[in-house]
């Protein structure tokens, strides 16, 4: 019998086979392994849950995490992992320089004077990359209906590529969008015109 993958029906699968007749289920000795592995997870659960608590904490009294928030796809864990990683991005000239130290601009190939664009390059911080990509994925939906300069941006674009390489340039302009934010101190404006180019 297979066991479901999502933890809510996993945790139900172990409820009802901890629950069968031992002539039926399980011997002893594989009860006491479950309930000593569901013991550790809820122990994960709860550690998960305080780091969470504690990354939530930090982007409520760091100002620059709340400017970064107000962007659509970053969230407590994008803005707490950026100020980590790039501070108020003083390292950084312009946002592309960001975008391609995130490894999310693409490999250019130039053969006779022709360049090429290819994929991105995944060269750089892999984590932040990561948590861009899955937030740009997230928000692209929201983004997209909403008739603001960066949502009409995304509606064009959906219509001509495919919607992982939608996600990924999205990723790149938020990339861009949090450089500015970081270096300019002020909130990201929905309404007006994009932050960063």
């Amino acid at each position: 019998m297979l066991c479901p993958r999502a933890s809510a029906k996993l945790e139900q699968y172990l409820v009802m086979l901890m629950e069968e007749e031992e002539d039926r289920g399980l011997s002893a000795r594989m009860r006491m392994l479950i309930a000593d592995m569901r013991a550790q997870w809820l122990d994960l659960d709860r550690r998960i849950a305080a780091f969470e608590a504690e990354f939530t904490s930090f982007a409520k009294e760091n100002e620059d995490a709340r400017r970064l928030t107000t962007i659509p796809g970053v969230g407590v864990m994008i803005a707490s992992a950026l100020i980590a990683a790039i501070g108020k991005a003083e390292t950084f000239e312009h946002g592309r320089d960001l975008a391609a130290w995130l490894g999310l601009v693409p490999r250019q190939s130039t053969t006779g004077g022709k360049p090429r664009l290819m994929g991105i390059s995944k060269r750089g911080n892999t984590y932040l990359r990561k948590l861009l990509i899955h937030g740009a994925r997230a928000a692209l939906p929201y983004v997209a209906e909403r008739d603001t300069v960066l949502g009409r941006w995304a509606k064009a674009l959906l219509a001509r590529v495919h919607p992982n390489v939608a996600a990924v340039a999205l990723a790149n302009k938020l990339a861009r969008i949090c450089w500015a934010v970081l270096r300019g101190e002020r909130h990201f404006a929905a309404k007006g015109a994009p932050l960063a180019a």
